[in-house]
């Protein structure tokens, strides 16, 4: 069974290599989806996989590379479950 999510993450995460950072997780932890700047300084993540692995991409996001600074992560689930090969930066 696979879910999606929606991202929005707020704080200091434009600049810091957010974006990569939330690439390398998602490989990591063998997520599909992709990632961008949003013009207001928040980043968007759209995710999908196993519920497991999702919340291990999850914690990750929460924890952000080490220049960032998170201060929300809105999230909202994403249906149908959209079917993305990898993950890509949008830029």
């Amino acid at each position: 069974m696979r879910v999606a999510r929606r991202l929005v993450i707020s704080g200091r995460v434009q600049g810091v290599g957010f974006r990569w950072f939330t690439s390398e997780a998602a490989q990591r932890e063998g997520v599909t989806g992709w990632v961008r700047n949003l013009p207001d300084g928040r980043v968007e993540v759209r995710v999908a996989g196993d519920p497991e692995h999702l919340a291990l991409f999850l914690e990750r996001m929460r924890e952000g590379p080490p220049a960032s600074r998170i201060t929300e992560i809105e999230e909202k689930e994403l249906t149908p479950v959209p079917v993305w090969q990898g993950f890509e930066i949008d830029r």
